[in-house]
């Protein structure tokens, strides 16, 4: 037998104890291959009024033990939430069968047959005439009264944290749901869903460093995709309209509330369409998602009331700079005058970045306004100097047809009308690579085979990138992705 410090050995010295009993009896519960249910605890609540009196059967976990003698009340919990267990020996098929399950633990799963009635107390409940022990749980739950509440324990161990948090399973369902929800909305829209690469010989797509890894075979360095952009317009170049992916994405950067290492977004491509057609599409997409999941447009996120009511505000980056700062970059003609404006609202660029009235705007955004948003709000028109995908404004060369969605301070999303001039998306390549060359790590790479694709022609295309991870932040209320993500990334124990 192991050894384990007390008073926690006590307890998994006593389960692993019953466990070798029952294996000597000829009763190993690991030997169990199925148990077929026909019910589960929601249904039960549920459609009580139907199924007073019926057999069920049903299966789950033992969470709570309560009575003493010949009668106990246990709560059984399954997929579907919790329901008390009514067991009492002399309605059993033997008195043998009682004192078996009155050696259960709690955390032990159970396979049990009986019917449904409601107790003196007015509880719902199972009165239990058969019982199996399907698995037995050799390490205790946390206590009851506190449950698993220290968040480094609840990320590395999210089986145990799933057991014990009603919460946390509720938060995983609507993580479900509005995938699906994302699924049905574009399926009915006439979009293809398709699966691009993970691997690829260069990093593209977006600005921002990525994992590298080595393919033996071939023997040269690869890189775990940033985005899925690049392929994805490829296929609309190829004549496939409408496309989508669901997919993870990996960056190795930094990690904070907002941003794990891997983590999920939607990537659609509609030819013949512009990022007004996507600014529709995104605000029909992510408030009908609340409307049909939790049935409601308000909601409460990282300490704001937000209202997703259809009708979103859409500013210029300018016009946003302009109403929160006081400074009107349209004004400004040269990268002086711009560099002027940013100083005086306190915004200077660093040796690291060019000094362009560009690059002088976005910051001002970036490090003054973007904190000021709370309520759903498309910021458009974003320099062409930080958009290197996205096509010039026809009105003015120096921004371009884009636009992200700001909801408490955080960006939601990504868009922009296509860049499909072949000449001009060379040229910003280029650009990147010597950014790159300058020692920025998260520019990106000629792509001459993108290159090669626009020369046989993408028709004019709106793009839309969704974090899917951030959109269930705000449908749950979770103020750090490490909630709406199973297994987040976590530093290994030392002792492993």
């Amino acid at each position: 037998m192991e050894k384990f410090d007390a008073p926690y050995s006590d307890q998994v010295r006593n389960r692993r104890e019953k466990l070798a009993q029952l294996q000597a009896e000829g009763m190993d519960p690991y030997a169990q291959t199925k148990f077929i249910f026909d019910s589960n605890s929601a249904q039960i609540k549920e459609n009580f009024d139907q199924m007073e009196g019926k057999p069920v059967s049903l299966a789950g976990r033992l969470m709570s033990k309560r009575g003493m003698g010949k009668v106990m009340f246990c709560d059984l919990q399954d997929h579907a939430g919790r329901i008390q267990l009514y067991v009492r020996q002399d309605e059993m098929t033997s008195p043998e069968d009682y004192v078996r399950f009155r050696k259960n633990d709690i955390g032990d799963i159970v396979g049990v047959k009986g019917d449904v009635f409601r107790t003196q107390k007015g509880e719902i409940s199972v009165r239990v005439r058969e019982a199996v022990l399907l698995s037995k749980s050799l390490l205790p739950l946390p206590e009851k009264f506190h449950g698993l509440t220290d968040l480094e324990t609840r990320y590395r161990q999210r089986y145990v944290d799933l057991i014990m948090n009603p919460e946390v399973r509720r938060t995983f369902t609507i993580r479900s749901r509005f995938i699906s929800y994302v699924r049905k909305f574009l399926d009915n829209r006439g979009y293809m869903e398709v699966e691009t690469p993970v691997l690829n010989t260069i990093s593209g797509g977006a600005t921002a460093r990525p994992f590298i890894t080595h393919h033996n075979t071939l023997d040269i360095d690869m890189y775990m995709r940033i985005a899925t952009e690049l392929h994805l317009k490829r296929l609309v170049v190829g004549g496939l309209d409408r496309v989508y992916e669901i997919g993870r994405i990996f960056r190795n950067e930094g990690m904070d509330p907002k941003h794990n290492p891997e983590f999920t977004t939607v990537e659609l491509y509609q030819a013949y369409a512009d990022y007004q057609d996507m600014m529709d599409l995104f605000e029909a997409l992510l408030s009908g998602a609340a409307k049909e999941i939790l049935g409601t447009y308000q909601l409460n996120w990282l300490g704001h009331q937000v209202d997703l009511t259809p009708g979103w505000p859409r500013l210029t980056m300018a016009e946003a700079v302009k109403q929160y700062l006081g400074v009107d970059f349209m004004v400004a003609s040269t990268d002086a005058e711009a560099e002027a404006l940013a100083k005086s609202v306190g915004v200077e660029l660093g040796p690291e970045k060019e000094h362009t009235w560009g690059n002088f705007l976005y910051e001002c955004f970036d490090q003054k306004v973007e904190e000021k948003l709370i309520q759903p709000t498309f910021i458009t028109m974003h320099p062409v100097d930080v958009s290197p995908l996205a096509k010039r404004s026809a009105k003015d060369p120096r921004l371009t047809e884009r636009f992200e969605l700001f909801i408490c301070c955080s960006e939601m999303g990504n868009a922009f009308s296509e860049l499909n001039d072949p000449i001009d998306q060379k040229a910003r390549f280029q650009k990147q690579v010597e950014l790159r060359e300058k020692g920025d790590d998260e520019a990106g790479m000629m792509d001459t085979d993108y290159i090669t694709a626009l020369e046989y022609g993408l028709p004019p295309t709106g793009g839309l990138g969704i974090g899917i991870d951030r959109c269930v932040m705000l449908l749950t209320g979770q103020d750090t992705i490490r909630e709406v993500i199973l297994f987040p990334t976590m530093k290994p124990l030392e002792n492993g």
